[in-house]
């Protein structure tokens, strides 16, 4: 993980001196962990308000689900949910960084224009329609930018979750994606990485990055893990959690902070006390370790 302050709009900043946490505020009607959907503005406002109460260093705020077989939503059906959202949780919270989940530049570009800090995509800039403008929109406003290891599109990424060599595969995509975003004008020192848990990964793929999640340092940026509540926990927990995303809270926990020690500058969770908890326990014990070499 890359140490130091990455500034944002407004005087806010993200500092990368421990792993923060980014506190999930879904807009949507179809989002796998039904407890997670915010109905409209007010309730996304006391949500975010209640995230920050309980310690989020950013609030991620989407309006179209990602979830493996989801089809999208239009551009229209997103602004209409998520720009409202955005607006009035920056009246709220002044100082507290946002971001914009989504895939669309338009989208992006209304949400900064909103007060989002942060664009964060799951396309890999994979959509041939959307690759160039999100680029240019990142590059042109000077927002932090996300971006997310995916092998395709929602609807067919799990079908596609095959790799000869997984960790070298996702490496030569950051790297290759990077050095794109930098020729497109987006300061490397605006990016951050997620190697995409869940988005055409299997399990033991996702297991096997959260276990190697050094190797991605090379890349001196910060890496963001959104392992929240998936499949994949459910996998590992066995029984109940399994098919009930309720159930999978304690192997969220675990999965932070093995994050933490793994170097991960930002954990993406649903449950921010629970998470905020578990974070600066793992942080303790990472200085201490430290300490101690």
């Amino acid at each position: 993980m890359t140490r130091g302050k990455m500034n944002l709009f407004g005087g806010r900043s993200l500092d990368f001196g421990g792993t923060l946490v980014m506190g999930i505020l879904n807009v949507t009607r179809d989002s796998f962990y039904r407890e997670s959907r915010a109905s409209g503005p007010g309730d996304a406002v006391s949500r975010a308000l209640r995230m920050a109460g309980d310690g989020a260093d950013i609030i991620d705020i989407g309006a179209e689900s990602t979830r493996p077989g989801s089809a999208g939503v239009s551009e229209e059906a997103e602004m209409e949910a998520l720009i409202p959202v955005v607006e009035a949780v920056r009246r709220e919270l002044r100082r507290m960084p946002i971001s914009a989940d989504t895939r669309k530049a338009s989208v992006a570009r209304a949400s900064i224009d909103a007060g989002a800090d942060i664009v964060n995509d799951v396309s890999a800039l994979r959509l041939p329609d959307e690759a160039e403008g999100m680029m240019e929109t990142v590059a042109s406003s000077g927002a932090a930018y996300i971006l997310t290891h995916t092998a395709g599109t929602p609807d067919v990424m799990q079908e596609l979750a095959r790799y000869s060599d997984l960790l070298p595969e996702l490496m030569e995509f950051f790297e290759s994606s990077v050095a794109r975003l930098e020729r497109a004008g987006v300061e490397r020192g605006r990016i951050i990485i997620d190697p995409g848990l869940g988005f055409g990964k299997s399990a033991s793929d996702n297991l096997s990055i959260l276990a190697n999640l050094d190797v991605f340092s090379k890349l001196d940026l910060p890496i963001l893990i959104g392992a929240s509540r998936k499949g994949f926990i459910g996998t590992a927990q066995g029984k109940e959690a399994l098919d009930s995303p309720s159930e999978r809270l304690e192997g969220t926990l675990a999965v932070s902070a093995l994050s933490v020690l793994g170097g991960a500058g930002i954990v993406r969770v649903h449950d921010v006390k629970a998470n905020r908890r578990a974070v600066g326990v793992a942080l303790a014990v990472k200085a201490a370790r430290v300490r101690a070499a």
